[in-house]
């Protein structure tokens, strides 16, 4: 047992540890957290039994329990489920049943921490790691992955690609590796994000354990690259329909935008979703909105943080509001009432409309998906390629310049990070912001950059000391510790991990001010008492390997010429679907993504088009068929073999509104007599 014990404290050593350790006979565990110690704990519980402890649900969604049984099974699954057809539950089931660690590759720092967060206040450990973080913070949740009890931890792809994380990583418990948003791995997916394809090297250090990829937005071609790029060993496919039945798609073709969008808005009523292509006419929307007495606010990247942040919330809790946003908004939203949402921008592709869209209505009932238009779109979407797709070129020249800024000499700043002001960049180097930003999205495709979101409002602590050192600080100062006390009374954890804590609450309960508890913390900070992270509401870049030569920077042609020509294709798509008159709505996407034979829908502007067209021709026959006499509508339908009723209640009830029938008190129908 000795030798374990002495290998083990050389790996924590080797992996840079961070928690002090301590070695008590042959153990050796984090002090102070009987909770941390080498055990994971496992289970015997059923899905059901997890499902109804955690979830308080009674029952399974269609396909859930086959695909948990599949990942239980150890088989790698493939899960294409409807946006808020409740992935999570796929593999959060069998992360609370399995033995050890579930690791959730996840491509969004919104979605990690909005997941982390419910799981916390379902009491299931939790954590996640993202650029934003600090080395020492990453390293304690890696370090308490690796020896606690956490069951969940989510990263970004990115992460793949650190050497740190592999080392832990290779030490984890891994009982099943997730992937979120799995349609980011196929290059020739919408979303393609290349860190994905790091997944299937990591799967080496745990080559008997299953992956689960799941997605709401995959066509044939790439949930066949999925499975291929994921290296699927005995891999199972579960695919539940698109078909969302309860949202009616409609698209409106009109020069009059804004009173289009009044008329839905005020028509549809309750709470939903504007999308527009740009920040300037988030703003534009919303203030008209607000102008009639519709509730909206803005929702893009550039606004602060802290505002952005209270307008979702104010929305979430709202049964009216309105949301005007960018696609910047909705990943991770999962609000149940959303009756309408509304493009009055064509959207770059049937995958992002579809997704978008499909946050309406995820409580079951009826619900709008309307796409607004002009002939101008149309043109401007197909225009808008070459800006979207900056010349190789000036993609390297943006890495050129954003090196220079910061002053990163070549073979230096990996992990660095930086406020990022982007205006300030543009104007020192003479670059079109529009053309920089788009070069800037495909820097971060590379892994060469990222730019995290400051989605975190909270600031965190982490005690570096033992409670007897921590003890003596206490005593030193009086009103350092009875700050400490305060702080230790409102949170937990703060040994173990890094902890949200909030200044001004901490300050209200040992009745101080607010930057003198920050300045006590920065202080103590500075001492290594504790790691104090106040909270950062400036967007940052962060690079993520060490500065090339731009000489050395390989961006393949091919696959930048490959990933325009999909980009054309699929906005040439959109169009189609905006401007098609010939089918279903519901149909026309359905088949986008490889269902075939699905029916119409009934309800969209195609059907209802047709509906009235079939009514129209429908009361020449009726009025033809009267002039035998009365007759009951029942009647009426056997003597009309092969009409909808639906069609011929219709008919009917335009003739009656028109004059042309009668009904007398026996509700039998007749001619009205000619004057």
């Amino acid at each position: 047992m000795a030798g374990s014990v002495i290998e083990l404290a050389i790996f924590l050593i080797l992996v840079g540890k961070t928690i002090l350790w301590e070695i008590k006979g042959d153990t050796i565990f984090p002090p102070y957290v009987a909770l941390y110690s080498v055990d994971f704990f496992s289970t015997t519980m059923t899905p059901e039994e997890a499902l109804n402890k955690y979830w308080r649900y009674d029952s399974f969604r269609p396909l859930q329990r086959e695909i948990i049984e599949s990942v239980l099974s150890g088989h790698d699954t493939l899960a294409l489920l409807p946006t808020g057809g409740g992935k999570s539950i796929c593999y959060q089931i069998p992360a609370v049943i399995n033995e050890g660690i579930t690791v959730v590759i996840s491509p969004l720092i919104a979605l990690m921490a909005d997941q982390v967060r419910m799981l916390s206040e379902k009491h299931i450990k939790a954590a996640y790691i993202t650029s934003g973080m600090s080395k020492h913070q990453v390293d304690v949740t890696l370090n308490n992955s690796v020896f606690g009890k956490i069951k969940l931890l989510y990263v970004s792809p990115e992460r793949l690609q650190n050497r740190t994380f592999i080392d832990h990583f290779r030490q984890m418990k891994v009982s099943l590796i997730a992937v979120d948003e799995a349609h980011c791995i196929s290059q020739w997916g919408y979303d393609f994000r290349p860190p994905y394809l790091e997944i299937a090297k990591v799967r080496q250090y745990h080559p008997d354990v299953p992956v689960i990829a799941l997605t709401a937005t995959a066509t044939p071609d790439v949930v066949g690259d999925i499975e291929d790029k994921l290296d699927f060993r005995d891999g199972k496919l579960f695919q539940n329909s698109f078909a969302r039945p309860n949202i009616v798609y409609t698209v409106r073709h009109t020069d009059d935008k804004e009173g289009t969008l009044l008329r839905i808005i005020r028509g549809v009523g309750g709470c939903g979703i504007v999308y527009v292509r740009n920040r300037r006419r988030t703003q534009e929307i919303s203030r008209l909105l607000n102008d009639n007495d519709i509730a909206a606010a803005a929702y893009h990247a550039g606004i602060p943080v802290k505002e952005r942040i209270q307008s979702q919330q104010d929305w979430m809790a709202s049964s009216k509001g309105v949301m005007v946003a960018t696609n910047a908004f909705g990943m991770g939203i999962d609000k149940p009432d959303v009756r309408f949402v509304i493009h009055l921008d064509l959207p770059e592709s049937p995958e992002a409309y579809f997704q978008e869209a499909g946050r309406a209505g995820r409580d079951g009932l009826k619900a709008y998906a309307v796409l607004v238009y002009s002939d101008g779109d149309c043109i401007k979407l197909r225009n808008d390629i070459e800006r979207d797709f900056p010349p190789l070129s000036l993609i390297k020249n943006t890495y050129k310049a954003l090196c220079n800024f910061y002053q990163l000499p070549v073979g230096a700043g990996e992990g660095s990070r930086f406020p990022f002001n982007i205006e300030e960049i543009c104007n020192n180097y003479g670059l079109d912001m529009y053309s920089f930003y788009r070069s800037l999205f495909f820097l971060e495709r590379e892994g060469l950059v990222s730019m995290p979101e400051q989605n975190e409002l909270l600031s965190k602590v982490y005690i570096n000391v033992d409670k007897e050192e921590l003890y003596r600080v206490q005593m030193s100062d009086k009103t350092t510790g009875g700050m400490l006390e305060a702080m230790l009374r409102l949170y937990g954890g703060l040994f173990t991990d890094f902890t949200p804590i909030s200044e001004s609450v901490i300050a209200k309960r040992c009745g101080l001010e607010t930057v003198k508890v920050a300045n006590m913390l920065t202080e103590l900070n500075r001492l290594e008492i504790i790691t104090y992270q106040p909270k950062m509401l400036k967007p940052q870049i962060v690079f993520n390997s060490q500065r090339i030569d731009v000489r050395d920077l390989n961006i393949s042609e091919d696959n930048y010429k490959k990933l325009k020509e999909l980009a054309v294709k699929r906005r040439e798509s959109m169009i189609d679907y905006a401007v098609s008159d010939d089918k279903c709505r519901s149909v026309w996407l359905l088949d986008y993504f490889g269902e075939r034979n699905a029916m119409n829908c009934g309800c969209c502007d195609y059907c209802l088009s047709k509906t009235r067209t079939s009514v129209e021709s429908l009361e020449s026959k009726v009025l033809e068929t009267m002039k035998e006499g009365k007759a009951t509508i029942k009647q009426l339908a056997e003597s009309m073999d092969g009409v909808e009723p639906h069609q011929l209640t219709a008919a009917v009830r335009r003739l009656l509104d028109k004059g042309k029938l009668a009904m007398d008190e026996d509700f039998n129908l007749m001619l009205t007599p000619e004057k």
